[in-house]
């Protein structure tokens, strides 16, 4: 069966702090034929590693890639590799899946109050602006 997970499966399948949905977790992954793994639950699982428990971008990044290399895993590669991208440059990785978005549909431009946003995607190549700012 494709079984689509929630955030809160895949934090639990990482974090420990409550053995017994911990263990539930890895249970419900391994047994499921199909990982559905949405981009949504994706952007959550990096936000909430990173802002409720602490835990470093390289750690989250690492975490990220042993879900995704599961060979029953189901995602946007694509999307995925543009936010550890910008991870790995020192931003967000929903901010590096909002940019890869914006270009699969072929936006000519990506705005955002973020400066760093901006900074690492015009660095990366992508035409992005400061909100209230004619600079492109």
């Amino acid at each position: 069966m494709r079984t689509a997970f929630d955030t809160n499966v895949l934090i639990r399948f990482f974090i420990t702090d409550d053995p017994a949905q911990s263990e539930i977790a890895r249970l419900e992954l391994e047994g499921a034929e199909r990982l559905i793994l949405s981009i949504t639950a994706l952007c959550e699982f990096v936000w909430v590693l990173g802002r409720r428990y602490k835990v470093p971008k390289s750690e989250i990044a690492e975490k990220l890639r042993i879900l995704i290399e599961v060979d029953k895993a189901e995602f946007d590669r694509r999307a995925v590799e543009a936010g550890l991208e910008i991870m790995a440059a020192g931003g967000d990785f929903a901010d590096g899946v909002i940019a890869f978005q914006a270009r699969d549909q072929d936006a000519e431009l990506l705005v955002s109050f973020d400066r760093g946003a901006v900074k690492r995607l015009k660095t990366l190549g992508q035409n992005a602006r400061l909100a209230g700012t004619a600079d492109t």
